[in-house]
Formats: structure tokens, sequence, C-alpha cells
């Protein structure tokens, strides 16, 4: 794949402002450096066999009630709503947006790729194994937000595997030791902790379990802000999806990838995105 050469910043003193807060503009330079991080997360996924698929925009809330998503992250989650008709009248007349009821359309935005590439194989058997990749545009209620650590949308890039216990392992080993290797060489320091997940009830059964038999690593540059993970999901969603392997209940693991905060831990390393983006160049030739 050629290198691609960013164009030059606009003329004068444009300066792109971000819309609100937890929303960013990412200026041509670390709009870049995005589109050549995730050129090599699929890199490592061509390695690692997965197929490039295109995930859903919405997810439905009916899926997401299935895979206990309600009962560990309602905090998190972001619906799709609709105007109903006395509201569309009222907005076309130049009524206050604030003040318009809104219905519900029984669907939300994703807050992980992976749930729409999930959902997509329920009922089905993936025979000896298989791994799929994606990128999607995600969205998260959160109580905070700041710079591109922490958005109301950003971009996740995922590798799953759904097969065998053992294939799931190896996904995730051999994962870990490519991120590893590709943190090193863009000069990225990481360390690989057990994660905290948010779950909404901290005493929750969920929650116990992930402290007692992490399931999820996260992959966390020096100023403590989480880049990447690795997740066993044992067989909990082919249980929950009737995704089968040769006959058996399917198990599934994935490697996710935040792209925005790839940029932060890129311009924490190199100070510019210019010098980030030289850097990311230099890996790719």
């Amino acid at each position: 794949m050629a290198l691609r050469t960013p164009p030059a910043a606009p003329a004068g003193k444009l300066t792109l402002l971000n819309p609100g807060p937890g929303l960013v503009v990412l200026e041509p330079q670390r709009a870049a450096l995005l589109l050549e991080l995730d050129a090599l997360f699929t890199d490592m996924a061509d390695e690692l066999g997965a197929s490039p698929v295109v995930g859903p925009p919405l997810l439905p809330a009916e899926g997401l009630a299935r895979l206990d998503y309600f009962r560990n992250f309602p905090h998190l989650g972001v619906t799709a709503a609709r105007f109903p008709d006395g509201a569309v009248e009222a907005l076309a007349s130049g009524g206050p947006v604030a003040e318009q009821p809104v219905r519900p359309t029984g669907y939300l935005l994703p807050s992980a790729t992976c749930y729409g590439l999930l959902l997509s194989l329920q009922s089905q058997d993936v025979g000896p194994g298989l791994r799929l990749t994606s990128i999607g545009r995600c969205f998260r209620n959160e109580d905070h937000y700041d710079g591109l650590r922490r958005l109301w949308g950003f971009h996740m890039r995922e590798i799953v595997y759904f097969g065998t216990a053992e294939g799931a392992r190896e996904h995730l080993a051999r994962s870990k030791e490519l991120l590893e290797t590709l943190a090193g060489r863009l000069g990225i320091e990481l360390s690989y902790q057990p994660a905290s997940d948010p779950f909404y009830d901290k005493s929750g059964s969920r929650a116990k379990l992930m402290a007692l038999d992490p399931v999820k690593y996260e992959f966390v540059a020096s100023d403590g802000t989480a880049i990447a993970s690795v997740n066993r999901h044992r067989n909990f969603f082919g249980e929950r999806l009737g995704i089968t392997s040769a006959g058996a209940v399917a198990h599934s693991s994935c490697t996710a990838f935040g792209v925005e905060r790839w940029i932060h831990a890129m311009l924490q390393a190199h100070g510019t995105p210019q010098k980030a983006l030289r850097q990311v160049h230099d890996v790719r030739s």
C-alpha cells in the first residue's frame, strides 16, 4: 500500500473548532495520522488472517439485552430517537429543538465495534474458526470528556475471533505479541494490566468475576491512557447467540484499538503530528 502524503494545512489562520464537549475535529495532519495508524492495525489484522467487514451504524436494543449490555453498562448507552409528527411540525415552524419530544426507535449507537459483528453471527456455525476485522464509530455517555482520551464518539478497530477455546487463547496471545512489537516500533511505551471496566454496579457478579479472573487486559500508555485491549469472552456470546464452531458452542475473543487514543499516545511520545507521521511512515516503509 502506498504511503499517503498529508495535504498542506489550509492557507491563512483557519482554526477548526471543536463543536462541543467531547467532540473533536481532526485537522489534516491528525486526520492523516488516524488513517495511517488504522492502516497499521489493518496490516495486523491481515497477518492474523482476519477478513474485513463493515458493521452496522446502529444496534437493536433487543439484541444488546441478550448480551447483558443493559445489566452491565446502562449508563454508557446512547439511544437513537426520532421526532414524532407534532415535533416535526413545530421544528419546521422554527420551534426550539430542546423542547420537542422524541420517540424511541429501539436502536442504540454502538459503544464497541464487536457488538454488531457478534449479532450478525447468531445461530450460525463458524466452522473450525473465523476471524473478522472492522472499524466503526463508537459512542459512549461518559461522566466527563478529556481531549482525545475520552470522547462522545471515537473510532474503534477490532479484530474478533470465533471458534474453539484454544483458538481464542491463541488469538489473544498472538495479538498481544504483535501489538507490543508495533508499539515498540512506534516509540510508544506501554504497560499491560488487567482492565477495570466501568460496570454500572461495581459490586455486581460480573464486576466481582472480573476482579477474580480478569478476562480483559489493557495496554496503557505512560500517562495512564488505555489505548488497546485484548478480551477473552469464553463461550458467553456463543451461548447467548447460538454461535457454534464445528458443532460445539463457539468461544470468542477480540483485540481492540481506540484510534484517537493512539493519536494521543503518538503525540505524547513525539510532540507534533508531523513527527508522529514520520515515525509511522518509517514503520510502514
